[in-house]
């Protein structure tokens, strides 16, 4: 798959010990907007230190409380539509390309804390794997059952 005109960046499955996913509800959004955490990579970043770049950036969960369970087999990617994509990015990516990694949480609630440097998310909750997708912005749909998809096999108790 070519990466021309999408944005590198990777994503982060972050599932409990009861198999819930991680989601957080986003603050720069009209949109009842929940996602999993994700972002873009810096210039020659490796796809799971900007996993786990992220997940502490936009979570203030540390490495040292999540354990790397699986990368999806290839990256998975998205296309805005049109009334963002010469918005965001100043213009310059059609989407993103992600590299995608499921931890497993080794905290507890409590470790979680959304007032990072740069917040990103006004709250968050634990759901089931198959509610991922209708918590997303609808462009973003098919992404997230690719995800589900690649990570089934992990799911049934990670």
């Amino acid at each position: 798959m070519s990466g021309e005109g999408y944005r590198p960046a990777a994503g982060v499955m972050l599932v409990n010990d009861e198999g819930r996913v991680f989601v957080a509800q986003r603050l720069d959004t009209a949109y009842d907007a929940w996602q999993m955490p994700q972002g873009g990579l810096d210039e020659g970043e490796d796809a799971l230190e900007g996993a786990m770049r992220e997940l502490e950036e936009e979570t203030g969960i540390p490495r040292r409380l999540i354990e790397l369970i699986a990368r999806a087999p290839e990256e998975l990617r998205y296309d805005l539509p049109a009334e963002l994509a010469g918005k965001l990015w100043r213009g310059r990516w059609r989407g993103q390309r992600q590299a995608w990694f499921l931890f497993r949480f080794l905290g507890t609630d409590e470790d979680v804390d959304l007032q990072t440097a740069h917040p990103e998310f006004s709250r968050w909750r634990w759901v089931e794997p198959d509610a991922l997708p209708e918590l997303i912005v609808p462009f973003k749909r098919e992404l997230y059952r690719d995800v589900l998809a690649a990570f089934r096999p992990y799911l049934v108790r990670a």
